[in-house]
């Protein structure tokens, strides 16, 4: 069933369950998502999606609200610029984002300060290896769902990480905080190519960037497989 709707004072056509990010993309409109990827389910987590939709008290996420007959809607007026400014500034505030080079884009171009909020706390976690294949660093990490979601029904269905703790505690991690290899992970990867921030890096690109050389790392492999097999 196909419906009509405006979109930044522009008539469209639609199909019923398109969401209004799929319509303003498909109309050549880019709306920023973070938490957003094509390969999992949206939940509307980070809200950088925001548009304002005639007759609705407050903004709606683009990713998961369906586009309905006669809707007008306004992807980057003053209401909607304001609050996705003021999500980036909160997540300057309080994490790490020196590796998310799309979302400091983000910050640029609706004018982010990175200083807006000098008394938040900061998210600070030690790097965790612990497995043969990548790292972890939670000081990154924006809770995007992405990683999450891809290992559990959304792709792999291993289920080995999830939401731990509470409010601001709350981070990704292993049932009883046990090691990546004492989980049903199968080190496939797909997890660290859908995060955002840099939370999960390959390890052989991080040992690099931490000075070790290729022939180094070379070595660190072949002592790990002689010991595996003992």
């Amino acid at each position: 069933m196909t419906i009509t709707l405006t979109i930044d004072g522009q008539e469209v056509n639609a199909e019923l369950e398109q969401t209004l990010l799929e319509v303003a993309r498909e109309m050549g409109k880019e709306i920023p998502t973070i938490c957003f990827h094509e390969a999992t389910t949206a939940n509307a987590l980070c809200r950088i999606c925001v548009v304002e939709v005639e007759g609705q008290r407050v903004l709606q996420p683009a990713c998961i609200v369906k586009a309905g007959a006669g809707m007008q809607v306004r992807t980057r007026s003053e209401k909607v610029v304001r609050a996705r400014r003021t999500i980036l500034e909160m997540l300057a505030s309080t994490m790490d984002l020196s590796e998310a080079p799309e979302i400091q884009a983000m910050m640029r171009e609706y004018g982010a300060s990175t200083d807006r909020f000098p008394d938040a706390e900061r998210r600070e976690s030690a790097v965790i290896d612990d497995n043969p294949m990548y790292i972890r660093d939670y000081s990154k990490c924006l809770l995007c769902w992405r990683c999450v979601q891809v290992c559990a029904d959304d792709a792999q269905y291993t289920f080995a990480i999830n939401f731990d703790g509470r409010g601001f505690e709350t981070q990704i991690g292993t049932f009883f905080d046990i090691s990546i290899p004492e989980t049903s992970c199968v080190l496939c990867g797909q997890c660290v190519g859908v995060c955002p921030t840099g939370a999960l890096k390959p390890k052989r690109e991080y040992l690099l960037e931490q000075g070790i050389s290729a022939g180094e790392i070379s070595i660190m492999n072949t002592g790990r497989k002689q010991r595996k097999a003992k």
